[in-house]
């Protein structure tokens, strides 16, 4: 560990340089800095997101949803560049005044509405389609308890781990070693949790599973931060069961692709508006 101590200073200061990679995004007000309206498509549902973690947990449930035949849950995937700073647009921040993806507009009623968050975007979503979210009280308990763990979880795997890891322009020794371990009990918790369930919160399949394997499924997997080896995930048997069931699902393989820009071009569809937006050739890898 480098003998090199910080010492902070008495009042705090903005440093527009000394961000890594996302520094042209991070500031430290929020609101938005030009004016734009957001597009409109055909569909009650519309989504502003990007295919990172975050926004993948909600395509995924949208297509799972289309899948499992509820045709009401057509939608609008308009692409938010992030690393353009799209979400500081006027019409973005205006349905997520946090500014960060996805956020989804439901048109459904006369009264649009605008919903923030992943999380209470799936469990807006899965309770208004009656899917992926048990009605019995104690089992939604459940599912709603492992779907907070991961909104809670993740900042310290992606912001904490996943940064000074990957992105930091400086790699800090203790801030890796610290993320890592807490990202290695977190897949350990998820590990232990998977020896006895087929899904993270029982037996059926819901919100929970999409929401985590977005995140430590896709880690698992060898797609986030390059830190599959790093952070041995092969410890992580039942885990990776879980991740590898769930990346075969048809529905699964289309949410990823969504409002994805980066990877495979196969692999990508950076706007979706129907579902004949997955051309002949990916209908054929999907099949």
């Amino acid at each position: 560990m480098s003998d090199d101590a910080y010492t902070p200073p008495a009042i705090w200061t903005w440093d527009k340089q000394n961000g890594g990679q996302f520094a042209s995004i991070n500031r430290p007000v929020a609101g938005p800095t030009h004016d734009k309206d957001l597009p409109v498509g055909q569909h009650p549902l519309q989504l502003y997101s990007m295919g990172t973690p975050n926004g993948v947990k909600v395509t995924i449930l949208l297509e799972e949803l289309l899948a499992a035949g509820h045709k009401d849950a057509e939608y609008d995937a308009w692409l938010i560049r992030i690393s353009e700073g799209d979400q500081f647009g006027s019409g973005f921040v205006a349905i997520n005044p946090n500014s960060k993806i996805p956020a989804l507009v439901d048109r459904r009623k006369a009264e649009p509405l605008a919903i923030f968050e992943s999380g209470a975007i799936m469990t807006h979503l899965a309770e208004s389609f009656g899917a992926f979210l048990p009605t019995d009280p104690a089992a939604k308990a459940r599912v709603l308890s492992w779907l907070f763990w991961q909104m809670g979880s993740a900042p310290f795997l992606g912001g904490g781990f996943g940064h000074f890891y990957a992105y930091a322009p400086v790699k800090i020794e203790y801030a890796i070693d610290r993320y890592a371990m807490e990202a290695k009990r977190q897949l350990d918790v998820l590990n232990r949790q998977l020896e006895h369930n087929a899904y993270v919160a029982g037996d059926e399949y819901s919100i929970a599973d999409m929401a985590i394997w977005s995140w430590y499924g896709q880690l698992v997997l060898g797609r986030l931060y390059n830190a599959a080896e790093f952070l041995q995930v092969q410890e992580y048997t039942h885990v990776l069961r879980w991740a590898r069931e769930l990346d075969e699902r048809p529905a699964v393989k289309r949410g990823r692709m969504v409002n994805r820009t980066f990877g495979e071009p196969s692999e990508q569809l950076p706007e979706r508006h129907d579902a004949n937006d997955f051309d002949l050739r990916t209908a054929d890898k999907l099949a």
